[in-house]
């Protein structure tokens, strides 16, 4: 089976195909809110499936890890906006300091294409 890399780089790709899978890399966003952040970051999260020829409707686990819990109802407001209510996913949310102390959240999405 082949794998296909979308944006590689010398650190990483931005997503990875293998078979009928494709796994995106921890998406961040921009801006100083935890909803600018959140709406940045799923903006490239559609990006990226798209790129590799799959959407949020195929996205079976998302792991979403905010740098302080207490993001966490903020957070969840632009989830609920954004993701599919007919093809919600299999999600889990932790706490964890992330890359850099601007960034409040992070996505990682694991979806079928």
């Amino acid at each position: 089976m082949s794998i296909k890399r979308i944006e590689q780089g010398a650190r990483m790709s931005g997503a990875v195909v293998h078979g009928n899978t494709v796994y995106l890399s921890g998406q961040v966003g921009e801006g100083e809110t935890v909803k600018e952040q959140c709406e940045y970051a799923l903006r490239e999260v559609d990006r990226l499936l798209a790129a590799a020829g799959s959407d949020k409707s195929k996205i079976l686990q998302t792991l979403i890890y905010l740098s302080d819990m207490s993001y966490f109802a903020e957070m969840n407001a632009v989830w609920e906006a954004w993701v599919d209510p007919a093809n919600t996913p299999a999600r889990a949310t932790s706490e964890a300091k992330l890359a850099a102390p601007k960034y409040k959240v992070e996505f990682t999405v694991t979806a079928a294409i």
